[in-house]
């Protein structure tokens, strides 16, 4: 059994996705970010950088339980405890690994800076929001070319590098992209958001309401004070 510890968000969708489509039995411990869930100390010692999503496996790979935080870890991790999604050809592999730390080096962290400026920040500064709406911009190209010359990111077959980036770019209108000037990037994302698989990941916690915005708390939790003190 997977204990996962998540919230409805890209990072969280990854593994969600992934548990559906390996069909690894999984048990859900919502963790609200909103309300400053990730500062508890049970779930410190689970990730320690208090970020969401973590698992706990029960059965880990020396019989015991293990704990793992970290979305592109994560996704390793599961890959091959079950022989999915990574595939065994050592040229597919890595190529595979290229793109999931694509994704986790630049996909997550920039299209993060993008929804923050343009959307969370007290107050709007225009070089930021030109800054990493650019930068998004200048991503998908890269995801296009790629995606014009490979069916999926990593290799023809679909693998974890795909799952890492698609929750991703569930939000385009919020980056600044307009998805249709990227075709083999719109191709590929309706593709995979037709997987039977990839739909029920994405409705995991779809029932939960956010906060807006300009909750005091909430942008507390997620942006204030609460973040950088030593827990």
């Amino acid at each position: 059994m997977i204990d996962l510890y998540t919230w409805p968000t890209p990072n969280g969708h990854k593994i969600h996705i992934m548990l559906e489509e390996t069909g690894l039995e999984y048990r859900i411990h919502p963790i609200n970010i909103g309300e400053g869930d990730q500062f508890k100390r049970d779930f410190l010692e689970i990730s320690p950088n208090n970020k969401m999503p973590a698992i706990v496996d029960s059965d880990g790979p020396d019989g015991k339980p293990m704990s793992l935080a970290e979305s592109g870890a994560i996704l390793i991790y599961l890959a091959g405890k079950t022989g999915k999604l990574l595939p065994e050809s050592v040229r597919d592999r890595y190529a595979v690994l290229q793109w999931l730390m694509f994704q986790m080096g630049h996909i997550g962290p920039m299209l993060g800076q993008a929804h923050h400026f343009r959307a969370y920040a007290p107050e709007k500064i225009e070089y930021a929001i030109a800054r990493y709406t650019k930068e998004a911009n200048r991503l998908y190209g890269v995801l296009d070319r790629r995606l014009g010359e490979s069916e999926y990111l990593g290799c023809d077959e679909y693998s974890i590098a795909d799952i890492a980036t698609m929750p991703w770019l569930r939000s385009h209108e919020r980056q600044g992209v307009v998805m249709t000037e990227y075709p083999n990037v719109k191709r590929w994302f309706d593709k995979l958001n037709a997987r039977p698989a990839v739909q029920r990941g994405l409705q995991v916690l779809a029932h939960v309401r956010r906060p807006p915005p300009d909750d005091p708390k909430w942008r507390e939790n997620m942006f204030g004070a609460a973040q950088y003190a030593r827990h």
